[in-house]
């Protein structure tokens, strides 16, 4: 969300001692405090649900300047993971406990007093009455940087996570549930559940309104978890910017090495993805098997062991000569056959001939096809789509499309065909190619 937050004024206080609060949300940036999810304030005192820089959630509530706070041991720093949080209130309950429990993932958190701790019996909070509700800030300001989908919220009642999701009997992991059963209450809604809709979809009408920022809906949701920049691997040299739920890297400001690569990485299967030079003039573009590795000790794309880095200034692949020079506002397509070990690029949706130039629109397995090691004999086992700089002192700025259909906030402006159905993409995807994501993982 970074600077983007949802508004709603109730026209009239509710049950403001017992209510739940279900989302679903994935986090892009770490270790910053007082990233809020949920809030409301009675004039200056606030009651709120946020990320502290610690990574671990806090239910804050302030009553008359005194702060009443409880926190999770847990923390949260997986930036490819959608979290389910599940916030269930009762202050009429005489076990101070039992007015406040916190769910992640289905499973009940052990919660840390700080400050006074657990609200005070029957107290009313902030949450519920008639003033400004806030999703994602706290009123302008402390905003949540992710993605959050289904947010539910229940007026009067303290519900266990069970009505949200569920755990699947195959896997044994906690799943998602599309379409929850609960009574939602006066003040009670449904946003964000069906693509960015604001508008309320429970039975009430109790609609959100974009105060702030710009909403982009994303392909990205709990049921299929997609690729982004992996925030964790950083050089030692300067520091990344990721924007955007981590799917724009921007390494300007340090003018020095920069390196990025996904989250999730690929065994098996073909895979597409497409990046957007936005800066930059000595940059590669490729896949890599030690991304962790090659962040720590500063290496170049298309240098390190068992990485393939197409470069913009000469369009050569590794040292070898394939393709075409490119520069912004270029959007390179990667295409990794992990079946018969082969990786291909496009520029613009022009496929590279393998022989230094951008061929036709139309791919073809025997042209550009360029050998990779087996992933299973590389250092990881695995490979990741990577960008990065090709010598010392470069800069960049890159956007990814992992199959969201977006470069930053800006929708692709024809999407290309798609055989899988899985990720929407500027140009076409290659017949047998998929997004990199937990479907596309599967297919």
């Amino acid at each position: 969300m970074a600077n983007t937050y949802l508004s709603r004024t109730p026209s009239s206080a509710s049950n403001r001692k017992t209510w739940t609060w279900s989302a679903w949300v994935k986090r892009s940036k770490l270790s910053n405090d007082n990233q809020v999810l949920f809030q409301a304030r009675d004039g200056s005192f606030p009651e709120k649900l946020q990320f502290k820089s610690a990574d671990i959630l806090e239910y804050d509530h302030d009553i008359a300047g005194t702060d009443y706070t409880v926190r999770t041991a847990m923390v949260f720093r997986d930036t490819s993971a959608w979290y389910h949080i599940v916030v269930a209130k009762d202050t009429t309950q005489a076990t101070e406990t039992n007015r406040i429990k916190i769910y992640v993932n289905g499973e009940q958190q052990t919660l840390t007093e700080f400050q006074l701790g657990y609200p005070p019996q029957n107290y009313d909070g902030a949450i519920n009455n008639n003033v400004a509700h806030h999703i994602g800030s706290n009123n302008g300001s402390e905003f949540f940087d992710g993605s959050m989908s289904h947010v539910h919220f229940c007026d009067g009642y303290q519900l266990a996570p069970t009505v949200f999701g569920l755990t699947d009997s195959t896997t044994g992991e906690w799943q998602i549930n599309t379409a929850p059963s609960f009574t939602p209450g006066t003040n009670g809604f449904t946003v964000l559940k069906d693509g960015n809709t604001i508008t309320d979809q429970s039975a009430n009408s109790n609609n959100f309104s974009l105060a702030g920022g710009t909403l982009t809906k994303t392909e990205d949701n709990p049921s299929n978890v997609f690729a982004t920049f992996n925030p964790l691997n950083q050089t030692t040299v300067g520091t990344n910017v990721y924007t955007y739920g981590n799917t724009d890297l921007d390494s300007s400001t340090n003018d020095n090495e920069f390196h990025g690569s996904s989250t999730l990485g690929m065994t098996s299967g073909k895979y597409y993805a497409e990046f957007k030079m936005k800066s930059g003039q000595y940059n590669t573009v490729g896949i890599t098997s030690s991304p962790s590795n090659d962040a720590r000790t500063n290496s170049h794309v298309r240098t390190s062991a068992n990485s393939y880095g197409l470069y913009s200034y000469n369009g050569k692949l590794n040292t070898s000569t394939y393709g075409a020079s490119y520069t912004t506002p270029n959007i390179i397509g990667v295409a990794v056959d992990l079946d018969n070990n082969k990786i291909y690029f496009s520029r613009n949706g022009n496929w590279a001939t393998g022989s230094g130039a951008w061929g036709s629109t139309t791919w073809a397995s025997g042209t550009g096809a360029f050998t990779i090691t087996d992933p299973s004999l590389t250092v990881e086992g695995a490979y990741f789509f990577t960008i990065g700089d090709a010598d010392a002192g470069s800069s960049g700025k890159f956007s990814a499309n992992f199959g969201n259909g977006y470069q930053a906030t800006t929708a692709v402006s024809s999407a290309g065909t798609n055989a899988s159905g899985n990720g929407i993409f500027e140009y076409d995807v290659p017949t047998g190619f998929t997004a990199l994501s937990t479907k596309g993982l599967n297919l």
